[in-house]
């Protein structure tokens, strides 16, 4: 059970209970997971690919409508999930992919509010094409966000991007996370991301929770030895040697 500043006991913002999913008579997918994650706690998923964290976002995400009935699952109300793919809607332009589904009087003043905190004010009137490809992220990022959501879930929101702009989505991730509080789950491949952002790192193996560990850092600058210790760990459990 998690605790909070004080040591009072919190409910967890997501609780997964002995969730199986399978999708054919190969084997499962998943096979008994269990999680907790902590209101306000980030943490990142690495696997291998097969293992089941892309499978385990969507039904957190509840995209997956069928694994009702294999394990149990409780989630916030209010969700938002980030894809690799920003999902812009390419005849709306940027305020209104913001804003889109959101009720009342004030929400384009919120996705205006929501444009700026992501490095985007002033883009309000573009149309999707006319943004880069790490603008783009920046606008899906103000979508999930305007709507204040408890559970922010992305599924590797960073891989289609270059290295450089990759640095400054993590920053920009980090500090918005810092400022709204929500409980994160980030899908990734990428050992080093999960260490620069992560409170916590779990990694799936055949299904199930492998290893989890906590991030404790000062310093997450890949140059500390606290970060190369922390990354050989997890690259061992990976299977990669450490200097790949």
């Amino acid at each position: 059970m998690a605790t909070d500043a004080r040591g009072l006991t919190t409910e967890p913002a997501v609780r997964v209970r002995n969730l199986h999913r399978s999708f054919n008579s190969d084997g499962g997918v998943l096979n008994g997971l269990d999680l907790d994650i902590a209101p306000g706690e980030f943490v990142a998923l690495i696997g291998r690919s097969g293992t089941g964290k892309s499978t385990l976002l969507r039904a957190l995400a509840g995209l997956d409508r069928d694994v009702a009935g294999h394990g149990r699952i409780q989630v916030p109300e209010s969700v938002s999930v980030v894809f690799q793919d920003s999902r812009l809607l390419p005849w709306k332009r940027v305020l209104d992919n913001v804003v889109f589904g959101l009720r009342g009087a004030g929400a384009a003043d919120r996705g205006r509010k929501a444009l700026a905190e992501v490095g985007l004010a002033g883009r309000e009137r573009a149309w999707p094409y006319q943004l880069s490809g790490g603008e783009q992220q920046r606008a899906s990022l103000a979508r999930s966000l305007v709507r204040e959501p408890q559970l922010l879930l992305a599924d590797e929101p960073f891989g289609a991007l270059d290295a450089l702009t990759r640095i400054r989505m993590h920053a920009l991730l980090r500090r918005l996370c810092e400022t709204h509080r929500p409980a994160v789950l980030l899908v990734t491949h990428d050992v080093d991301e999960a260490i620069v952002l992560a409170d916590r790192v779990i990694l799936l193996d055949a299904g199930v929770v492998d290893t989890d560990v906590r991030v404790e850092l000062t310093n997450r600058s890949r140059s500390d030895a606290g970060f190369a210790e922390l990354r050989s760990l997890l690259l061992d459990r990976l299977g990669v040697a450490a200097d790949a």
